[in-house]
């Protein structure tokens, strides 16, 4: 079938320039035909190909560049991209048996995420361009890496924004219980079918083994999910203590505390920014404290907000901490900005009437690779501080 051409504006072509992957809808000065999910030729103003890209006639993003050569996109187009990224991958999860295999437009597949944890796969389509090759994307996936099963977590918010259903199912093989990861030192379960985001927060990975390099006397692992960093820091800690507000999340907690013996954890069920407030009201002290919230900020409409949040959190952190201890900050709203961020714990610090050298600055896991023309592809950042 020939491809659809769309053109795009003069304020489209110099974003275009930038190397930029997205064309945003108010830049489009024609989209004939096409329909969400076509794949269509770029053109600008005067007829000159730029490009092909997956169409989406819901979102902002109109167009989201695949290519900027005159190339079939087709199955073999889709495999040699899945190849590649998988190889991008090397040896940098040695260790561990979970991992990122494909984000996004940071391996120039856009809205597709494919994530393995052991046997099986996880994927996610956040755009129609992807979810309508699903099946083609599977079939790859299971003739270059002979899955057990493909669990299909199309329950992202992204979606709506497209104006795609939110839906989970198998798409190839056998549903799996629970996982079990191992990552370094320590192992961990995995659901993969109800877990946050495609079961596990694989982009915390690397800064887990950073910050438990730190890690001493009594840790505060706020906001600890299922004891990921609780787990890291145990074996140099002579205690950790776990906040986590989800049921859920502490029973899981509490499995993984079991399958690596660590009897100097203690999963504490609560708000972690009421415990804060307590633990500061009772002169507590520690020498490690963890804040790896959720996004503060799914938007920039509540970017106020956030800021106070995190403000909050580490102004409470930064007196509970003992002289000399560390603090491992984290923040993964996208529409808060590193320096920012930054900005906001130097605030907070000021607030605090403490002094702080930055040990690390850190970032998500280098297997969700950041493109330096799409800043979007980056949006985990870190700081490990030590209180002087």
């Amino acid at each position: 079938m020939e491809a659809q051409n769309v053109v795009i504006s003069k304020k489209g072509m110099l974003w275009y320039k930038t190397g930029h992957a997205w064309i945003y809808r108010d830049d489009l000065l024609k989209t004939a035909s096409a329909r969400s999910g076509d794949i269509v030729d770029v053109l600008d103003e005067r007829g000159k190909f730029l490009g092909k890209a997956f169409y989406g006639e819901k979102s902002k993003i109109s167009l989201r560049i695949l290519t900027r050569e005159k190339e079939v996109v087709d199955r073999q187009f889709f495999k040699q991209r899945i190849e590649k990224a998988i190889a991008r991958r090397g040896e940098r999860a040695t260790g561990r048996n979970a991992a990122r295999l494909i984000f996004s437009e940071g391996d120039s597949l856009p809205g597709l995420i494919v994530d393995k944890y052991a046997e099986w796969i996880v994927l996610q389509a956040l755009i129609p361009g992807i979810e309508s090759r699903l099946g083609e994307i599977a079939d790859i996936i299971v003739v270059l890496l002979s899955p057990r099963g493909i669990v299909l977590r199309n329950d992202a918010n992204a979606r709506t924004l497209e104006g795609l259903p939110l839906e989970k199912k198998i798409l190839r093989g056998e549903k799996p219980d629970l996982v079990e990861i191992t990552e370094g030192e320590i192992r961990y379960l995995v659901d993969v079918w109800s877990g946050h985001k495609t079961g596990a927060y694989l982009d915390q990975a690397e800064n887990r083994c950073s910050v438990a390099r730190h890690a001493y006397g009594s840790v505060l692992d706020c906001f600890a999910y299922q004891g990921h960093f609780s787990l890291h820091c145990s074996s140099k800690a002579e205690s950790v203590t776990a906040i986590e507000s989800s049921n859920d999340s502490i029973a899981m907690l509490e499995k993984n505390i079991t399958l690596n013996a660590r009897a100097n954890i203690t999963p504490i069920a609560g708000n972690a920014f009421d415990l804060l407030r307590a633990y500061h009201k009772e002169k507590r002290g520690f020498d490690m404290i963890i804040l790896d919230p959720p996004p503060l900020a799914r938007k920039r409409a509540h970017a106020d907000d956030a800021l106070r949040g995190y403000k909050e959190i580490n102004l409470r952190a930064m007196h509970l901490l003992n002289p000399g201890g560390t603090l491992a900050t984290f923040s993964c709203s996208h529409s808060i900005s590193r320096d920012l961020f930054t900005e906001i714990v130097r605030i907070a610090a000021a607030d605090a009437r403490c002094g702080f050298r930055v040990v690390r600055e850190l970032c998500q896991a280098s297997d969700h690779p950041i493109l330096l023309n799409i800043p979007e592809t980056s949006y985990l950042k870190g700081l490990i501080l030590q209180k002087i």
